[in-house]
């Protein structure tokens, strides 16, 4: 009987535990939504493994030989903001904003665009 309360209680606590980290990209969302969303640091991990840049002239071309200068994140799809806003949210850094003449090496051209 013991056994079994034991196993019940581990299981109970690995599913609240998993819930809550497939939560935080959500949350992230939901900040970036309310307009809570800080701006993203060119230092930030995420930021440095993609190449991000706050202004798409200072993009080392050696390490991103396809990078080209017309390229901003306000043309890109995963940009949430319109071509106006200085800083928007990006779906590629959840719960960030990214400035709008910014670059990283996830860019797509926006349809239309």
């Amino acid at each position: 009987m013991k056994q079994r309360r034991l196993i019940l209680r581990s299981l109970s606590g690995t599913a609240l535990a998993t819930f809550a980290v497939s939560s935080l990209p959500l949350r992230a969302l939901a900040q970036a939504a309310a307009g809570t969303a800080v701006k993203l640091s060119e230092t930030d991990p995420q930021a440095i493994a993609l190449g991000y840049k706050d202004d798409t002239t200072k993009v080392d071309a050696k390490k991103f030989p396809a990078h080209q200068v017309a390229q901003i994140c306000a043309g890109c799809q995963f940009y949430q903001g319109t071509a106006k806003d200085a800083l928007a949210p990006c779906q590629i850094f959840a719960g960030k904003q990214v400035a709008a003449k910014g670059w990283c090496s996830s860019y797509v051209k926006k349809a239309g665009s």
